[in-house]
């Protein structure tokens, strides 16, 4: 049936017709009625019967990653390595983060600055950037904190690394047992290093070094004593807020920059004669 005389006098109509006939449609009724009624009532055909469980051969599902079997082996490794290019090795051999299968897409990510350093800063994990060129911090909020240090005049004074070695899927926070299985990498950094005290960038890291709950807000600018998992080591650790969470709250700068100018002054005292 044409509908076209109608339409003429209805633009609204026609523009209507014109959207069906696009769609394929080339008709408004059917040669032959349909009783839909009638034919809702009809069954649909049974599904075909599944098969037993017997029949069924078992599929093993995702493997559940063992962390204290890879804690065991993160342990011995990171005791073996004797300096940091060791440990750089042993942690790019290390199997046992699911990070390094599941979100890093090329590299381990370990640290960058001085050896020597007299500060050592911790975040909490790499990202896209630097997955790609293979050190923390070198992104936008890796470039404020180089500013943030370089003003504060600790540029040439500090090593920088992460609470996880490879980069967690779309830069999700690192997991508690992400975190516990590279402790032992972690930890034997800041041994071999031995820096003077500890700034802890972001909540996940101020967590993970402090065994603390409290948010980062409630933590920051605070003095804690970190210590190591056998208790050999002792450090004073700073917690304050993630170079990446100023980028998002600007006016937040001015609370972390405290906690910097706190830091330096504590480690310039304990560089001055008595």
């Amino acid at each position: 049936m044409s509908l076209s005389r109608f339409a003429a006098d209805d633009p609204a109509l026609e523009s209507l017709l014109a959207f069906w006939a696009e769609g394929g449609v080339d008709a408004m009724l059917m040669e032959t009625p349909v009783d839909r009624i009638a034919a809702g009532r009809i069954q649909p055909p049974a599904p075909p019967a599944r098969p037993t469980p017997a029949a069924v051969a078992p599929r093993a599902g995702p493997a559940t990653p063992d962390i204290g079997a890879a804690l065991s082996q993160a342990r011995e490794a990171a005791a073996q390595a004797e300096d940091l290019a060791a440990l750089v090795q042993a942690i790019a051999a290390f199997d046992g983060c699911p990070l390094k299968f599941e979100g890093a897409a090329r590299q381990a990510v370990v640290y960058r600055g001085r050896e020597d350093a007299t500060l050592m800063v911790i975040g909490e994990g790499p990202g896209a950037e630097e997955d790609a060129r293979g050190q923390p911090f070198v992104g936008r909020a890796g470039q404020l904190l180089d500013r943030m240090l370089a003003a504060a005049g600790l540029a040439d004074r500090v090593l920088i690394t992460n609470t996880v070695f490879w980069r967690p899927p779309g830069n999700r926070t690192p997991t508690p047992a992400e975190q516990m299985v590279c402790l032992p990498f972690l930890e034997r950094a800041i041994e071999l290093v031995r820096p003077k005290m500890l700034l802890l960038a972001g909540g996940a890291s101020a967590k993970a070094m402090l065994k603390r709950e409290e948010g980062i807000l409630s933590l920051r600018g605070r003095w804690f004593e970190w210590r190591s998992s056998t208790g050999d080591l002792e450090l004073p650790a700073m917690p304050t807020l993630h170079p990446a969470f100023l980028l998002r709250q600007p006016a937040a700068k001015k609370r972390a920059w405290t906690d910097l100018l706190t830091l330096t002054e504590r480690l310039d005292r304990s560089h001055r004669p008595d």
